[in-house]
């Protein structure tokens, strides 16, 4: 295995990089005071092909693999989070979703439009009762007059108030739990589909997450993914996808913490001196890098195994659970570099940090991605568990 980047891969990386800068860093704290996206920053980053990274360019997508959407979420996160988020979910979740298990029609009727940037994609599973355990969700589809009706309320929807499309997913038979669920990919402004005021939320202030009620929807014929009760695999297709770029925004964030305390060691003098030469703030700032390159090799090689075509799900679990642990970890201890200073909301590290505490949740709760590991470690030996 050789995780070495190619020089298109380097090229892209560099060209992340300066997108990032020039681009999405700029607006990001004033995104978050708004606790509104900015949608020209994603019709930007739809021009550099990225909202349409890993579908081919005869559906209007880029034709990149996951590693590369890697390195792109990567830098993005080192700008701002939520944007990385928002990308990763659009893409990942929604959009992937749509082209995996939708058939022709359905994929020259959406991708076009979802690689623009001017209009993303949603994924709306969670339901104010049924959150890391998907197979209890109740929202429904019910037959009437050779119809198909949709009820329910779905929480937590990200990208909810910017998208178009929203990858939706209902039972048909509620006794039958993971076997009934349906996937539908809905257009916004159909009658019945009503979006609730934006979350307030901790962190991840300029991404939209909304409650989406859908009162007896009138199911359009070609909005179904496939066929009643096909919904599941398609939910764990997207989440190994998701988990992946999630830990690669894990990374970026990471990686711009640990810049951030570099920076302010070296400018900040206490005692006649830089802080940079305290052993403590150095201890801080290495033990942050190590735990960095530690994840790099997690999120690449997760990456990588998903561009091989080989099972990366295992792999995806383990970078997203440790990326979240680093994340949340190092921005901490960025913090503290930052003493008093990095307490005030002037400081991008306190951003950083508010933010990074939803890798913790997204994709999956650290305890599900642990449940993922042991559950492959203990199969082989005949235990069979459940979350």
């Amino acid at each position: 295995m050789d995780l070495s980047l190619s020089r298109n891969q380097l090229e892209l990386q560099g060209r992340a990089r300066d997108v990032a800068l020039r681009e999405v860093a700029p607006g990001a704290a004033g995104r978050d005071r708004a606790e509104s996206p900015d949608r020209g920053v994603y019709i930007c980053l739809a021009e550099q092909g990225w909202m349409g990274a890993l579908w081919p360019t005869t559906l209007g997508g880029s034709g990149l693999g996951y590693l590369d959407l890697a390195l792109i979420v990567e830098q993005i996160a080192n700008a701002c989070v939520s944007t990385a988020i928002s990308l990763a979910i659009h893409t990942c979740l929604a959009s992937m979703s749509v082209y995996e298990a939708g058939d022709d029609a359905q994929r020259q009727r959406w991708m076009r439009l979802l690689a623009s940037g001017g209009a993303l994609g949603a994924f709306a599973l969670t339901e104010p009762n049924a959150g890391s355990d998907p197979g209890g969700l109740t929202a429904t589809l019910s037959h009437r007059d050779d119809r198909l009706i949709l009820n329910g309320v779905k929480s937590w929807v990200s990208n909810a108030g910017l998208a178009e499309a929203f990858v939706v997913f209902a039972s048909h038979d509620l006794t039958q739990r993971h076997r009934a669920i349906t996937a539908l990919v809905l257009e916004a402004g159909t009658p019945g589909l009503t979006l609730g005021p934006r979350e307030p939320t901790l962190g991840l202030r300029s991404v939209d997450i909304r409650t989406v009620s859908f009162d007896n929807v009138i199911v359009p014929p070609d909005a179904l993914l496939g066929k009643l009760g096909d919904g599941w695999p398609i939910i764990l297709r997207a989440f190994d996808r998701v988990r992946v770029a999630l830990a690669a925004a894990a990374l970026g964030a990471a990686a711009g913490a640990v810049a951030l305390g570099a920076e302010y060691a070296g400018s900040r003098r206490q005692f006649g001196a830089q802080i940079g030469y305290k052993q403590a703030v150095q201890t801080h700032l290495a033990e942050s890098q190590m735990d960095v390159e530690a994840l790099r090799g997690l999120v690449y090689r997760a990456a990588w195994l998903a561009d091989q075509g080989q099972p990366f799900g295992l792999a995806a679990a383990q970078a997203k659970a440790f990326g979240a642990r680093v994340a949340n970890e190092v921005s901490d201890r960025m913090l503290q570099v930052h003493g008093g200073a990095g307490f005030s909301e002037s400081q991008p590290i306190a951003r950083i940090y508010r933010d990074v505490r939803a890798f913790r949740l997204l994709g999956g709760t650290d305890e599900i991605q642990r449940y993922v590991v042991a559950r492959a470690m203990l199969e082989p030996h005949g235990v069979r568990i459940q979350p």
